[in-house]
């Protein structure tokens, strides 16, 4: 039965999806969000790190929220602690990920497995649950996560040389790349009032304490946005609830 919960959104019996159809919507994500990697290595670069240090970073953290969130923060002249506390935080929501994953990747063998949790990241969940098969959703997670994570990678090796030929960043403007490219993806996750609360709130405690605590601090403090939002969100329906059975109990 838990099983049968974890993928309702992938049923065997949701009719067939042509192979190429699949591969033509993963490569599509792939290809879009992978050129960001160069915003990626350009904004590494010009927050100080060398370029084996970026290059390590994509080939093995490979989350793009939280990479641009340890280099913004180390940029700022941030605590490496506090830089990786925040991103860690941010990359926690893999996690979850993988557990609605899970039994998609599960005839994957033992060994493989590990190499496809590295691919388990917003792009990839989101083309592997859009399928209607579980048959297409592992070869929308694979060439998802193949093409998304070689561009990816090659990007970030583009970006960073690029940024080290160019110099000083800042001058170019290419400091604000990475901030551009992380609200591009983030905005349309933002599909309910919740969503939108937990934002604005985010960006609220984030500016608002940026002036008086120490770079790379104000994000982890704005990450209680989400806590927060959802229980007033809970109280709500706990009050809506209450209200409707008092109604309905009313002669």
């Amino acid at each position: 039965m838990a099983q049968q919960t974890a993928l309702a959104d992938i049923r065997d019996e949701g009719g067939p999806k042509p192979d190429s159809a699949v591969v033509r919507d993963a490569l599509g994500v792939g290809v879009a969000v992978g050129l960001s990697g160069f915003a990626f290595g350009v904004t590494s670069a010009g927050s100080g790190l060398g370029l084996l240090q970026t290059c390590a970073l994509s080939l093995l953290v490979f989350t793009g929220a939280s990479q641009f969130a340890l280099v913004g923060a180390l940029a700022a002249g941030g605590n490496p602690l506090t830089a990786a506390a925040g991103a860690f935080f941010l990359g926690v929501r893999n996690a979850f990920y993988g557990l609605r994953l899970s039994q998609v990747l599960a005839p994957l063998p033992r060994a493989v497995r590990p190499f496809a949790a590295q691919w388990v990241i917003d792009e990839t969940t989101a083309v592997t649950l859009a399928q209607p098969t579980r048959r297409a959703a592992r070869l929308g997670f694979t060439v998802t996560g193949l093409s998304l994570y070689v561009l990816w990678n090659l990007t970030t090796l583009l970006g960073a040389l690029g940024a080290k030929a160019v110099g000083n960043t800042d001058a170019w403007g290419l400091d604000a790349a990475g901030p551009a490219v992380f609200l591009a993806l983030l905005a349309p996750m933002l599909k309910t009032t919740t969503d939108r609360a937990v934002a604005a709130l985010a960006v609220l405690l984030g500016l608002g304490l940026l002036p008086v605590l120490p770079a790379g601090v104000p994000v982890l403090v704005a990450a209680l946005a989400a806590p927060a939002a959802l229980f007033v969100s809970g109280r709500r329906l706990g009050r809506d609830r209450t209200r409707d059975e008092a109604s309905e109990e009313t002669p």
